[in-house]
């Protein structure tokens, strides 16, 4: 048997991940957490750092990285890091096709995530709360989190509190915890869990003790000591429980920034995807919309806020499934300007309807650049060009990116 050791090989690139490429013996390796430049030894067995640090390698923010699933870019310097993201953007629109230049990386501070999703188990005696370990079922207890707004962080006590009421059986549970003007929501997702009498007295205790401004059991509001708001440049939302928003506020401002920044004479926009409405009413303060979404509670609480709203035009929602039945070419009639902000296996269908369309102008928004980037290619073989394609780091130090995609219609489709 050889005793030579492997010789040491360089990081060429970053991968969509967040993890170093190495090209090994077999082919392309993925080595977690290696930067650019640095050098790796390894096999089938394992891979390790060796030598010096890139120069880009920076301290991490929190305790528990590496450990925990949530982040994986706390050692990229902020350079490297936005290079990376916009990388990500880059290659997803060149694997389609699509050469259109994509914007810097706009970026936002850590401590801006409104909104998380912990999960929580029993250990025996002992209530774990925290994230899953990459790439694992494994629970990573937290005590701290640089992503989350200090809030949350300073909340994780009480939270455990109510997980520990939560836990019955050997099941975990999901807390989804939101902090908004009014203070924090928690929305237990416990399928099995029921509620009698007595547990609910204990949830109103527990909201009273850790002053918690809203507890809801499956999306259920069982406790709830104060109003909860979402400010949008349009009106104030009352979000029901677990219903989906943006996860930053300094995200959503620069999104708004954007697609209001398309809006131009549009005078009847459809925004599909719309959720509660918080590209909805923003529109609505320059043209008559449209706001389209599957999700009737979403959609109650965006009537809800059209009706305290002042200074908008007329909003008119519609309750439909967009991913089985998008808009048709015949509904398109009449609007000038459609926003899509569909969950991450993109909008194939809707984009191909809008190609076929007589709309002059699209915001597409996305969580996942690759299924973008379809959309992207669906829309301009319909005749569209691509304006601004503008990354927001709205999910810091995830491989997770979210995209502004601005397109224009030179004159009307003829058909």
């Amino acid at each position: 048997m050889s005793d030579t050791k492997p010789a040491p090989r360089v990081v060429r690139a970053l991968g969509v991940e967040g993890d170093g490429i190495v090209d090994g013996a077999a082919g392309v390796v993925f080595v977690p957490f290696a930067l650019p430049g640095e050098q790796v030894v390894g096999s089938a067995d394992g891979w390790q750092r060796s030598g010096a640090d890139s120069p880009d390698r920076v301290a991490p923010k929190c305790q528990h990285f590496q450990q925990c699933g949530g982040c994986v870019a706390q050692h990229m310097g902020e350079t490297l890091y936005a290079g990376w993201k916009h990388e990500t953007v880059r290659h997803a629109l060149s694997t389609q096709g699509i050469n259109a230049p994509v914007a810097p990386l706009r970026l936002i501070p850590s401590a801006s995530r409104r909104r998380a999703t912990l999960t929580a188990e029993r250990h025996g005696r002992t209530i774990v709360l925290g994230y899953h370990a990459r790439r694992s079922h494994a629970l990573v207890e937290i005590a701290e989190c640089p992503v989350l707004v200090p809030a949350i962080v300073a909340a994780l006590p009480a939270l455990r509190v109510i997980a520990g009421l939560s836990l019955h059986g050997h099941e975990p549970v999901r807390l989804d915890v939101v902090a908004l003007d009014g203070g924090l929501d928690v929305n237990i997702d416990a399928p099995d869990l029921k509620l009698a009498t007595p547990l609910r007295l204990k949830f109103a205790e527990a909201a009273t003790t850790h002053k918690l401004a809203r507890i809801a059991l499956n999306g259920e509001t069982i406790i709830e000591r104060a109003i909860i708001t979402l400010a949008t440049a349009g009106g104030v939302i009352t979000p029901p429980p677990g219903t989906f928003f943006q996860a930053a506020a300094e995200a959503q401002a620069i999104m708004t920034e954007l697609v209001l920044g398309a809006v131009g004479k549009s005078k009847r926009i459809a925004d599909l995807y719309c959720g509660v409405g918080t590209f909805t009413l923003p529109l609505a303060t320059r043209a008559k919309v449209l706001a389209v979404d599957g999700d009737k509670v979403a959609l109650d609480a965006l009537i809800a806020a059209t009706k305290k709203a002042t200074g908008i035009k007329p909003v008119e929602t519609l309750r439909r499934d967009l991913m089985s039945e998008p808009l048709s070419v015949k509904e398109l009639e009449g609007i000038d300007m459609v926003v899509f902000d569909p969950p991450r296996a993109g909008a194939k269908a809707q984009a191909e309807m809008i190609a076929k369309s007589k709309v002059q102008t699209v915001a597409a928004v996305s969580c996942n650049p690759v299924t973008l980037a379809r959309d992207l290619q669906i829309l301009t073989g319909g005749g569209f060009t691509i304006v601004s394609v503008t990354p927001v780091d709205q999910f810091v130090f995830s491989a997770h990116v979210e995209v502004v995609a601005i397109l224009t219609r030179a004159s009307p489709k003829r058909r």
